[in-house]
C-alpha cells in the first residue's frame, strides 16, 4: 500500500533506552560508564601527546597510533552526550535529527578505525617482510595520505545513511535499544520500505569493516609466514612479539561489532544487563583498552609516558 502525504510520519525526538526494568538504579551504572569515559580520554589523550612530543616516536607504527587514539577520541565524543545523559540523569529524549548526526558520526568513526587498523596490519607487515626499507615504504608522506584515506572513505561511505533514514516514515514507535543512535537500531522503527537502507547498510559492512578484516588476515598470514621462515627462535619470537598489541586491538573491535550486530540481527539478550552490557562494549572496549595496551606491551610507550609524567613531577616540585 503506498503511503500518503497524511500517513507520513517523522519523529520530533526518539527515546534512547537505558536498562529496561532498572530506570531507577541505573544511576549506578553510570559511575564505571563515567570511569570508563575518563580513562579513555586521558589515555588517548596521552598516548597523543607523548607521541607528538617525543621525537623519537615520529616512526609510522607510532604515528599510526596516534591516529587511532584520535579516532577512539572522536568515537568517545560522539556517545558522550546522550549516554551519560540516559545513565547518569535519566534523560531519555534526543531530538530526530541530532539522532542521525549522532549515528553518522559513529559509524563513521568506526569504519575509520577499521581502515587504521587496516594500516597498521600493512605496517607490521613491511616491519617484519622488509625491516630494512621500512621508513623507505612508509613515507610520512604515504602514512598521511592513508589516514585522508581513511576519513575520506568513512565519511563517503556514511554520509548516505541518514538521508536514506530521513526519506523513510516512523510509525513503529519512538524507543531505540541503546543509550546512543545505531543506523540499525533506527532503521527498525520505519514502516516505509526500507530494502534500499539494507542493501546499503550490508553494502557498507562488505566494502569497510569486511574488506578490511580480510586484508588484515592476508598481512597476518604473510606476516606469519615470513616469521617461521626465520632461522632462530629468538628472531621469530621478536618478530610476532611486535604484533601482539595490534593483534588483540583487532580483536576487541571487531569481536563487539560482531555481537552488536548478532544484537539486532536475532534479538536483544532476555538479561537487560547483558544486552546493555554487549552495547556498550562496542563502544569503550577499544578506546579503554588501546592506551592501556600499548602503555603496558609498547616499551617506547611505557618509557616516554614515564618520561613526560617525571617532567611533569619535576616542574611541580
Amino acid at each position: 500500500m503506498e503511503l500518503t502525504n497524511s500517513s507520513w510520519f517523522q519523529p520530533t525526538s526518539l527515546l534512547l533506552m537505558g536498562i529496561p526494568g532498572l530506570e531507577a538504579v541505573q544511576i549506578w551504572f553510570s559511575i564505571p560508564l563515567c570511569i570508563m569515559y575518563l580513562i579513555a580520554f586521558l589515555g588517548n589523550c596521552t598516548i597523543l601527546f607523548v607521541i607528538k612530543t617525543t621525537s623519537t616516536l615520529h616512526e609510522p607504527q607510532y604515528i599510526f597510533l596516534s591516529m587511532l587514539a584520535a579516532t577512539d577520541v572522536g568515537l568517545s565524543l560522539s556517545t558522550l552526550p546522550t549516554v551519560l545523559k540516559v545513565f547518569l540523569l535519566n534523560h531519555r529524549e534526543v531530538e530526530f535529527h541530532l539522532c542521525l548526526t549522532q549515528m553518522f558520526f559513529i559509524h563513521t568513526f568506526s569504519s575509520m578505525e577499521s581502515a587504521i587498523l587496516l594500516a597498521m596490519a600493512f605496517d607490521r607487515f613491511v616491519a617484519v617482510r622488509n625491516p630494512l626499507r621500512y621508513t623507505v615504504v612508509l613515507t610520512l608522506h604515504r602514512i598521511t595520505g592513508m589516514g585522508f584515506v581513511a576519513v575520506v572513505r568513512g565519511v563517503v561511505l556514511m554520509a548516505p545513511l541518514p538521508i536514506l533514514l530521513k526519506r523513510l516514515p516512523f510509525c513503529k514507535g519512538v524507543i531505540l535499544s541503546h543509550g546512543y543512535c545505531y543506523h540499525p537500531d533506527v532503521m527498525k522503527l520505519a514502516c516505509g520500505p526500507v530494502r534500499v537502507n539494507i542493501v546499503y547498510g550490508l553494502s557498507l559492512v562488505f566494502c569497510s569493516f569486511g574488506i578490511d578484516s580480510v586484508f588484515i588476515v592476508i598481512s597476518y598470514i604473510f606476516i606469519l609466514k615470513t616469521a617461521l621462515g626465520i632461522a632462530s627462535g629468538d628472531g621469530q619470537f621478536k618478530a610476532l612479539n611486535t604484533c601482539v598489541s595490534h593483534i588483540f586491538t583487532v580483536f576487541i573491535f571487531y569481536v563487539p561489532l560482531i555481537m552488536l550486530a548478532l544484537i539486532h540481527r536475532f534479538g536483544a539478550f532476555k538479561s537487560p544487563i547483558l544486552h546493555v552490557t554487549m552495547a556498550n562494549l562496542f563502544l569503550f572496549l577499544t578506546p579503554v583498552l588501546n592506551p592501556l595496551v600499548y602503555s603496558l606491551k609498547t616499551k617506547q610507550i611505557r618509557s616516554a609516558v614515564g618520561k613526560v609524567f617525571k617532567g611533569r613531577g619535576d616542574l611541580l616540585k
